[in-house]
């Protein structure tokens, strides 16, 4: 099956889990408008990015096993992953949902954020509740009588905190509307992304497939979470870069980081080069809502040579991750192929 199939197969089970959602609002008696709402806000939230975090459960799931493509599952054991697949993408919305307000985002996937659209306003807030609880109720109702549900509560909880830990020291040193670049560091830098994104974007999906596949030992587990931490960290980098020094054919959109005063790898490496001249254009310029602004950031970053430092960042890293990925033992069924497949995705990429 294509990319494209496994991505159509795996959205054709959402509708399924939404009837399931609405069916509970149903026998707790709520009324239609409000179930249409909660509809709604399940429709509009969930299934509209890539999905990579969820089809990353089905794919793990599948190497796992040994299948050869999502096509090998009977029907109710895909259905099972295709779940754990898409609480993922229920965690992700919720963080969205409450990030895009935070933030005081406009768009969000090419159309307004949620708490934009009409009607809407603060109930969002309501509404990002409403889609993590959702997580919980498909895991009971679909896992609650496997050997492995409580690990997988556990888990979400543990990675939901761990992000919102992340995302708690990003807003406090990197406010949109307070710029002190004094609170910067590549420590600070280092602790935003593993625990603002590393955890439920590269682990969580991992973790989930271990523990279908019955593949669950805490040796296993530190092992997938020793390799898949850093490699969070270095999407994330790449993704700073890119930003900053990527086209807007390349990463489709036009890069806002240096305005949004963005704890980012590019800014946190220029202050560890700058000379006390440029340490002061970037003082008196980063964050600042304005292009003339950012052009004079983005002379010094130039000046600094960043791309270079960039490329030797990415070639050391690629190799420690892949050093560490073929010291990985696989007597107990966890396969060093899934962080391979990782890792081949992120290296050099470009957008």
């Amino acid at each position: 099956m294509s990319k494209e199939g496994n991505r159509e197969k795996f959205l054709e089970e959402f509708p399924e889990l939404v009837h399931e959602l609405k069916t509970i609002l149903q026998n707790y008696g709520m009324p239609q408008d409000a179930i249409q709402w909660y509809e709604s806000s399940l429709f509009f939230n969930t299934p509209g990015g890539k999905l990579n975090r969820g089809l990353s459960v089905v794919d793990t799931y599948v190497i796992l096993k040994g299948y050869k493509s999502f096509s090998d599952m009977a029907k109710e054991e895909y259905k099972k992953v295709a779940i754990l697949g898409w609480c993922i993408e229920l965690l992700q919305a919720y963080f969205l949902v409450a990030d895009d307000m935070m933030d005081k985002s406009i768009t969000r996937r090419g159309q307004p954020c949620w708490y934009r659209v009409k009607g809407v306003g603060e109930i969002a807030i309501n509404d990002a509740f409403m889609l993590e609880a959702a997580i919980y109720i498909l895991l009971k109702n679909h896992f609650r009588s496997e050997s492995y549900y409580v690990d997988l509560i556990e888990l979400f909880h543990d990675v939901t905190f761990q992000t919102e830990l992340g995302q708690l020291l990003d807003l406090i040193t990197a406010p949109e509307d307070k710029v002190d670049l004094n609170k910067f560091s590549m420590n600070k830098q280092s602790f935003i992304v593993r625990f603002k994104t590393a955890y439920y974007s590269f682990y969580l999906p991992v973790a989930l497939a271990m523990y279908m596949a019955g593949i669950n030992s805490d040796t296993d587990l530190q092992q997938a979470q020793d390799v898949l931490i850093p490699l969070g960290e270095y999407f994330q980098i790449q993704d700073d870069f890119l930003d900053c020094f990527g086209t807007p054919e390349q990463i489709g959109k036009i890069g806002t980081d240096i305005q949004d005063n963005k704890c980012s790898w590019v800014i946190n490496k220029a202050l560890e080069l700058v000379t006390p001249e440029q340490r002061k254009v970037l003082d008196e310029n980063y964050g600042q809502k304005n292009q003339e602004c950012e052009d004079k950031c983005r002379e010094v970053f130039n000046s600094l040579n960043l791309p270079k430092y960039y490329e030797q960042y990415e070639e050391n890293i690629a190799k420690e991750l892949r050093e560490k990925i073929s010291q990985i033992d696989e007597s107990r069924g966890f396969k060093g192929e899934v962080l391979t497949v990782f890792l081949n995705k992120i290296y050099k990429r470009t957008k």
